[in-house]
């Protein structure tokens, strides 16, 4: 299962943090994975490239799939959008695939 977890300073969204593997499908078939992968790796790519918002990102995924991202400058309307999107992203995922997906 993935774990996805938002952190948040008062009611802004700060970063998130994905662990583990979907395990929906063997491996390049998983589409829990894929969709999840999708969503975050387009969450980063785009916080870095249409803001200018500073990351701190921590990844491992030789040990079990780990994503961390934090967010400095979480007061920035365009850094609030895109984490509220992949927020948005991940329930419609976890609400069809509870098994494989949490949300929090």
């Amino acid at each position: 299962m993935i774990k996805a977890a938002f952190k948040y300073q008062g009611q802004k969204i700060s970063g998130f943090a994905l662990r583990g593997h979907a395990g929906s499908g063997i491996y390049g078939e998983d589409i829990v994975c894929a969709a999840v992968s999708a969503l975050s790796i387009n969450t980063v790519n785009s916080l870095q490239q249409l803001t200018n918002a500073h990351l701190e990102i921590q990844q491992d995924e030789a040990n079990g799939g780990y994503l961390d991202v934090t967010v400095a400058e979480i007061d920035q309307d365009a850094v609030q959008l895109l984490l509220a999107s992949l927020r948005l992203g991940l329930l419609d995922i976890a609400a069809t695939y509870k098994k494989y997906l949490k949300v929090s």
